[in-house]
């Protein structure tokens, strides 16, 4: 059985407990992600995943200085068809690989928003994009792996005789991830990923994607290539009561407007459609757990575990017996949220997984 592994996130637009008060947000800077990457090295996550959005710092910018500020966390930063040269983007992951003693692995994104896309000056629609991005990490992989001179020929690039120095210290490569709803998602999965994330759904659900996923990859000789994984939020308490008192202070005054503008700006994403679904035809719980609410003001993963240390650590542990291994999360303060995963919830799930959880890093 593979080992287990936790990431957590980087909110590079800001923090907050409050979604609709602006006096309990936390600004994004310098001292916050210091903050957060410290509370998740010390909790024992192994990566940060690190957003784009048009509200986001920018990924690179702020990979690199929490990189070079941190000792020992990955950062999952995204690669977006379109957005770079795939030359370029082969030898910046090259070198902050490199720098960062290995830290990096790649977060596979075609994109949440076509309204986003179309203001970052990406006119492709997002099926092509997956086209796209298939042709770029075809190159990143080839000039990655590949001993000498590197030509491709494909609709969207064609590059001749391109190498590039360094390669990455990761052998072959860094680790890529994917999360994406979508049949042409999936397809990028089979073909490329290390993991692929789902955002919370039900078991019976994840089960069904997790077979169509193994079998895509089979046909590619990837079955057991392409490992699992969920994209979750995480609010945990010392007791339930005051779990969901957190939970449902995070929406609290979160106007119709705000929550059609979610529904709406992000409409193209499968993905996205998938956890609207989930909102409408369970309310509020998907499980006994399970918790829709973030999704009134969040795009992409607002499924979030709500509960006391055991509610929480037994909802991921369905996951993990479901066969995923790998667990992105995050949570409010998310410094605070770090640590209480690591006091309260992970000593549960060392005790039910035994050496497939990952050290503690030394003090």
């Amino acid at each position: 059985m593979k080992q287990l592994e936790f990431g957590w996130f980087l909110p590079t637009s800001g923090d907050t407990t409050a979604y609709a008060d602006r006096d309990a947000s936390v600004p994004a800077s310098m001292t916050m992600f210091d903050r957060v990457a410290t509370a998740a090295e010390k909790a024992g996550f192994e990566y940060l995943l690190v957003p784009v959005a048009t509200t986001c710092w920018d990924a690179y910018i702020a990979s690199a200085m929490v990189l070079a500020r941190s000792k020992s966390i990955r950062m999952l930063v995204a690669a977006r068809p379109g957005y770079m040269n795939p030359v370029l983007l082969a030898r910046m992951i090259a070198a902050m690989d490199q720098l960062s003693g290995g830290r990096v692995a790649v977060n596979l994104i075609a994109g949440q928003s076509e309204i986003e896309a179309a203001q970052d000056g990406i006119r492709m629609p997002k099926e092509e994009r997956y086209a796209l991005m298939d042709e770029e990490v075809s190159i990143l992989k080839a000039l990655w792996t590949t001993s000498g001179p590197v030509h491709f020929d494909g609709r969207h690039h064609q590059i001749k005789g391109t190498r590039v120095i360094p390669r990455p210290l990761q052998q072959p490569h860094p680790r890529f991830y994917l999360g994406g709803g979508s049949a042409e998602a999936w397809d990028i999965s089979a073909r490329h990923a290390d993991v692929h994330l789902f955002w919370g759904d039900t078991t019976e659900t994840i089960a069904a994607n997790m077979r169509e996923i193994r079998a895509r990859a089979a046909r590619l000789g990837r079955e057991h290539a392409v490992g699992f994984g969920m994209r979750l939020q995480i609010v945990c308490r010392e007791t339930e009561e005051e779990a969901w008192d957190a939970a449902h202070a995070l929406v609290a005054g979160v106007t119709e407007s705000q929550t059609a503008f979610v529904r709406n700006h992000y409409a193209s994403s499968a993905a996205n459609r998938r956890v609207q679904e989930l909102a409408r035809e369970h309310g509020e719980l998907i499980g006994p757990h399970l918790w829709t609410g973030i999704t009134k003001v969040r795009p992409g993963a607002g499924i979030a575990i709500v509960g006391n240390p055991r509610q929480c650590a037994d909802t991921l542990q369905q996951y993990i017996d479901l066969g995923c291994d790998s667990f992105c999360l995050s949570g409010y303060l998310h410094d605070e949220e770090a640590e209480r995963f690591a006091r309260l919830v992970r000593p549960l799930l060392v005790e039910r997984n035994g050496a497939r959880m990952p050290a503690l890093p030394a003090a």
